[in-house]
């Protein structure tokens, strides 16, 4: 059983599927830095200085803080800029990934054009050379030629 193990492990798409996540995570934590960290103030500053991530609505009566930490300490809370921050960061994510395999499948597509075929021998040429010279001779010439 170990060594049927150590065969599934060691096969091609187990190890590319490994890369793929581990690479994935740490792709997902710079986008999540360029949301929160360059987008999401961008954004904010163009919509009057609004800070999304503070954005909530109280299920609680009991609920009265102004900031989402101390909101959610007090009750529960409905956090609809938090899910708004995702939301971006999922269409950010998304697009880059479609650019990616966009570019993946175009150098694939140029790989996989076949050559044009190769032209003629030389031999095949002259033929062809002798064949056309043949086709284009006058008829009277040729039946002349037969009777001799």
């Amino acid at each position: 059983m170990l060594q049927e193990f150590k065969k599934f492990i060691m096969r091609g798409n187990v190890m590319d599927l490994a890369v793929g996540v581990i690479i994935g995570g740490a792709f997902g934590t710079i986008v999540t830095s360029l949301t929160g960290d360059v987008i999401m103030p961008v954004v904010g500053a163009i919509f009057g200085g609004l800070d999304f991530s503070n954005y909530f609505a109280p299920l609680s009566s009991g609920v009265t803080a102004a900031t989402l930490d101390a909101a959610k300490e007090q009750g529960a809370v409905l956090a609809y800029g938090s899910f708004l921050t995702a939301v971006i960061n999922f269409v950010i994510l998304a697009f880059i990934i479609f650019l990616m395999v966009k570019a993946v499948n175009s150098m694939m597509e140029k790989e996989e054009t076949p050559a044009p075929p190769p032209g003629p021998t030389p031999d095949q040429q002259l033929l062809m050379e002798i064949r056309d010279a043949l086709v284009a001779k006058p008829k009277a010439t040729r039946s002349a030629a037969k009777k001799s």
